[in-house]
Formats: structure tokens, sequence, C-alpha cells
């Protein structure tokens, strides 16, 4: 299947990657402590058989995947792509680490059982362009899982979102007040779990393919 030409926001993306890259596992290692805390061993026990993760990133996802499944990650970016191989060599994890967009999945229909994106809708620049991609390439009958920060229920929480947003949208291309259920839901898959925390800025769903 053709692959078209990534979009100027996915670009500019790219660009920033490649200065975060290095900087990433510590930035992200502290929020997983405090307010992420649970989501990636949430996320990975929902996966199953044939498993696509969608911006993989660094691989901190790795190590929770349960054995005996067939694990495929993509990311846009080669420079956390080299640290995910890296930590899949030194901990002796089987999986197809290669570049994609997120936006243009370079698989079949239905290729997957499980497909998750952890933490990464939050930057790519049309989240529900990437969601309907993740539906096509998920089995009938497969899961389509997702964790993310969102926006808050609490309008003062929201407030410091929104602000420091006006500084992580152009430095970082970073989203802090997206929600996606409707998303999920406009691509065609069924929510069939769907939970807020931390004050409601922290959304996981997943939802199944008919």
């Amino acid at each position: 299947m053709t692959t078209p030409s990534p979009s100027k926001e996915t670009q500019r993306q790219l660009r920033s990657w490649r200065k975060q890259a290095a900087k990433y596992d510590r930035k992200v290692g502290r929020a997983e402590q405090t307010m992420l805390a649970g989501s990636r061993e949430w996320i990975v026990a929902r996966a199953s058989g044939r498993v696509l993760e969608v911006a993989v990133g660094t691989g901190r996802d790795l190590p929770y995947y349960p054995a005996g499944i067939d694990l495929t990650g993509i990311d846009l970016s080669p420079e956390v792509l080299a640290i995910a191989r890296a930590r899949a060599a030194e901990q002796g994890i089987a999986a197809d680490l290669r570049e994609g967009d997120a936006e243009a999945l370079a698989f079949a229909d239905a290729s997957f059982d499980t497909v998750v994106c952890a933490l990464a809708l939050c930057s790519i620049p049309r989240p529900a362009v990437a969601i309907a991609e993740m539906a096509r390439v998920v089995a009938p009958g497969g899961s389509v899982v997702l964790v993310d920060h969102t926006r808050s229920d609490r309008a003062l929480v929201y407030a410091g979102q929104w602000v420091i947003e006006r500084f992580t949208i152009p430095l970082q291309g970073e989203h802090l007040t997206r929600r996606h259920r409707a998303e999920v839901e406009a691509a065609g898959l069924q929510v069939v779990e769907h939970e807020r925390l931390r004050s409601g800025a922290v959304e996981r769903i997943r939802a199944t393919r008919p």
C-alpha cells in the first residue's frame, strides 16, 4: 500500500522529537510515579495476540507485555526508536520496531488483534485520523486500548492546563486538554471500558471493533 507523505504538522513533530528523545525517559518517568501511575500496566494487561503499539516511543511499555504475544511497534522518530531497540535488546524482548506514522499506518486492514497507544495522542497532530487508522488495522472482535492525559473535569485544573498549553503546543506539539472518546466512537469502535482518573486529567479507554 502507498504511504502518503507526512503532513507539515507531522514533520514538525519529527523535528521536535529529535530534540526531546534523550530527555523523554527522565521527563515521563516522574509523571509515571504520580499522575500516570499504573497507566502502562493497565494498557498492556489488555493486549493479546498480534499487537501493534502505535507511537511506541522509547519502549517504556515493552517490559510489561505478557509472554506469547506477537509485538510490532511503530514510531515517527528514529531517535526514540533507537532507545526502544536498545531497551528491547538489553531485556531480551522480541519486538518488530519500525518507523511509521500514526496517521498513515502501513499495514493492511484487520492485521492485529490489539492496537495500543499510550501517552501519545496528546502530541499526534490529528488524533481522530490516528484513531481511525487504529480501527482500520484491528481485526473484528479485537481491541483498541488508549491511555492519555486529557482535559480535567475541574475548572481550576483545566484553567492551568490551558495556560500550560500556550507553551507546550508551539514548543513541543503537546496538548493537555484533548479528550478522545468521541473520536473512538466516530471511528466505528464500541467502547467497553472507559474511566477518568486524577480529576479527569487521565483517560483510559478500551474499545472493540464490531
